[in-house]
């Protein structure tokens, strides 16, 4: 049986082998030196971009030396020329005037849940200024309104406690009263506000922020302004300044530039709700005018004709022009001449519309709001003629005046 010569084969001669060995060493030479060529390579690059570096280096140290210190050369002082005249001015009236201003510090009675006892805390900081050499006090009603109690600190650091004297919601004004002034506070000087114009210099003084004694100078910008006080009824006359009137100023003073009152800063229009805007100063003719009667009486004494208008709202709908009797107090200047009050006819059930007031002492009366207005311009006691509609017929009454601690 043959041999089966698939299970064999012939090995290379060794001509071949030895092709096969001088291609493979050629082709790992190549390979070394390839490798060789590439490490020169990235060596040379490191080299370069090291010594490009410290050239850099060498440059920048030439040109910006950080080992050398810098000299410390003391800078002259420019000398000042002087203060000019209105700086002057200016720091004078401060300096007469600072020392009657006072910081003003609410308390509110709370009670401890837990402990059971009554305690006072702080609830609201204004300002004030001294009125008198017996110690009044004259303040924003907002400052002190809802307080059990009311703190004075002095230009000294002296507290004092203050007792309340009288107050009007109607202009927003306070009296306080305290017992040991400094001798060195004298009350402000006072100034009038019928003369006042658009443009001259104001300062306020007061405690924005609670930081005492700051002042802020502007100008009138504004005059016969209306804002609304307590009880809904406009303070007219008010002055309007763009001074800096900041929370913590209310109550303090606004002076001229004789370092006289002129009025008392009460409130700040701020459409941003900052509190940047334009100031508003109860003026002083209407402040002397209720502080003297806060003083006196405890209230203000307004005149008083005796008469409860409707609503406003009212007789815009039903269009009359003027304020709507509603009622008449009895035994008032209203009764005694006769004005007649809106009433309802037993027999029908029918209203019946009372007298409509239409002018008062000749300025017209439009509304409600404006009967009260016209009527603060007189005094109790003085006769005026008020002008009416009844039953669409014209008359005109002469009323003299009561006062309101007579009603």
């Amino acid at each position: 049986m043959a041999a089966d010569d698939s299970n064999f084969r012939t090995p290379p001669d060794s001509a071949q082998a030895a092709t096969y060995a001088q291609a493979f060493t050629r082709a790992e030479r190549r390979a070394r030196l390839a490798t060789r060529l590439l490490t020169l390579l990235v060596v040379a690059l490191v080299i370069a971009v090291g010594a490009l570096s410290y050239r850099m280096f060498r440059l920048e140290s030439y040109l910006l030396p950080t080992n050398t210190p810098a000299l410390a050369v003391p800078r002259p002082v420019t000398p000042r020329p002087g203060l000019d005249a209105s700086e002057k001015a200016r720091i004078a009236l401060f300096e007469r005037t600072w020392r009657s201003v006072v910081h003003i510090t609410t308390l509110a009675v709370r009670s401890d849940p837990f402990r059971l006892n009554v305690m006072e805390v702080p609830s609201g900081t204004g300002s004030g200024f001294l009125w008198d050499e017996h110690g009044h006090v004259v303040t924003n009603f907002h400052v002190i309104s809802g307080a059990a109690q009311a703190r004075v600190t002095f230009a000294d650091q002296s507290t004092a406690s203050a007792r309340l004297v009288g107050q009007s919601p109607r202009n927003d004004l306070a009296v306080l009263r305290v017992v040991g002034v400094p001798k060195n506070a004298p009350p402000l000087q006072l100034g009038a506000s019928g003369d006042l114009v658009v443009g001259q210099d104001v300062i306020a003084i007061g405690s924005p922020f609670g930081l005492d004694y700051t002042l802020s100078t502007g100008v009138i910008s504004g005059l016969g302004r209306e804002i609304l006080g307590a009880g809904r009824l406009p303070i007219t006359g008010v002055i309007q300044t763009d001074a800096a009137i900041n929370p913590g100023n209310s109550g303090g003073p606004l002076l001229d530039s004789a370092g006289r009152l002129i009025g008392v800063n009460t409130a700040i229009l701020s459409p941003s709700g900052a509190s940047a805007g334009v100031g508003f100063a109860v003026p002083v003719d209407t402040v002397a005018r209720v502080v003297q009667q806060l003083i006196a009486y405890g209230r203000e004494i307004r005149p008083v004709l005796g008469v409860n208008p409707a609503n406003d709202a009212v007789t815009e709908r039903l269009g009359i022009p003027g304020a709507l009797v509603l009622s008449v107090a009895p035994g008032s200047p209203a009764e005694q001449v006769g004005i007649v009050p809106t009433q309802q006819n037993p027999a029908t059930g029918e209203i019946v519309l009372g007298d409509v007031i239409t002018k008062v002492a000749g300025e017209p009366v439009r509304k409600s709001t404006e009967l009260y207005l016209q009527l603060e311009k007189h005094k109790p006691g003085e006769t005026i003629e008020v002008e009416l509609l009844r039953g669409g017929a014209p008359r005109t009454l002469s009323i003299v005046l009561a006062n309101s601690l007579e009603q």
